[in-house]
């Protein structure tokens, strides 16, 4: 398939908008049964400003994706057999969620709403982190899914798209928090540091599984059944056109095999190899740690996700690439 970078930074950029919110408000769990030392509101209230520009920009990249932007909203009315509908439900819900919970921290409304029988108090902030946490898993799921239920698109029909998709996006979610907490709420930065690398290990297996996968996938169409013809012996001379048209465009990426092979390594190495050292000499330094050394790591981790991300879209062969794009 040919990548469109709209969609590559829409998904990346919500995907860490959503690990931050998840980072936030593990913290804020934690802390909530003494698990971890409690944290002033602004760092909750600074993280979610941040995961919710993260957002916005997702949201701002995906306009570039549409032919006819102001015709946007019609994408919502088919929320019952399309998950793109239900992503784009879900998405401005979780994005609601994310600046309530923020506004709750910044003005310090945060009212206890109810009582657990352990006598621990549920917060108005307890109450809004819940919910967007089942927004932000089923906003993965959803986004994952627009790729995942295409069944002729063998490269992504597999459970590992949704794994990945989640993991990825929540482990730089955890890098984006890690970083924030060295200067915002240093008593957290290892608690949080340590999950990114935890989540970013997870993400390496799954992405590697994938990858394995989808180098053992063999074709199950031939240029026989590209065009219906069933002789033994068919040698394709053209295209069957002069020049290029919508479908050699949009269902091929037009790069090489060694571009796809070095656009592989290249996110291997920025997406997890170079981020899982940065991070675990940030945890090793404890709170003495630089910001500069965390903050790289989600930098270096993120330009990983959108290489990532490319080979993701570009891996995918659509079956129609059988007729239009082979030249004998």
């Amino acid at each position: 398939m040919h990548p469109a970078f709209s969609v590559v930074f829409l998904t990346t950029l919500i995907g860490a908008g959503q690990g931050l919110f998840l980072a936030l408000f593990t913290v804020e769990s934690y802390a909530a049964f003494g698990l971890l030392p409690a944290q002033s509101s602004d760092f909750y209230a600074l993280g979610s400003v941040i995961a919710v520009i993260l957002l916005v920009l997702g949201l701002f990249a995906s306009f570039f994706h549409l032919g006819r932007p102001e015709r946007a909203w019609r994408s919502a009315t088919q929320w019952r057999t399309s998950w793109l509908s239900r992503e784009v439900i879900v998405l401005p819900a979780f994005m609601g969620m994310t600046f309530l919970y923020g506004v709750a921290h910044w003005t310090g409304f945060n009212p206890v709403i109810a009582t657990l029988p352990s006598g621990a108090p549920i917060n108005l902030t307890a109450v809004l982190g819940v919910i967007g946490t089942v927004l932000a898993f089923a906003l993965y799921v959803c986004t994952g899914m627009i790729y995942a239920c295409l069944r002729f698109l063998r490269e992504w029909h597999t459970p590992l798209t949704v794994i990945n998709y989640t993991l990825l996006g929540s482990a730089s979610g955890f890098s984006l928090a890690a970083a924030l907490a060295v200067t915002e709420a240093p008593g957290v930065m290892p608690f949080l540091t340590g999950w990114a690398l935890i989540i970013t290990v997870l993400g390496l297996i799954s992405r590697s599984a994938s990858l394995i996968r989808n180098a053992r996938l063999k074709p199950k169409s031939s240029l026989q059944t590209a065009i219906g013809i069933k002789h033994p012996k068919i040698v394709q001379k053209t295209m069957g056109m002069m020049g290029g048209a919508f479908n050699t465009r949009e269902f091929f990426h037009g790069q090489t095999r060694t571009m796809l092979r070095s656009i592989k390594w290249l996110f291997l190495l920025t997406t997890f190899v170079i981020p899982l050292g940065l991070l675990s000499v940030g945890l090793s330094a404890g709170t003495g740690s630089p910001g500069g050394l965390l903050a790289l790591a989600f930098v270096v981790q993120y330009f990983g996700l959108l290489a990532e991300r490319w080979f993701f879209f570009a891996q995918a062969n659509h079956p129609q690439n059988l007729y239009y794009q082979s030249v004998a």
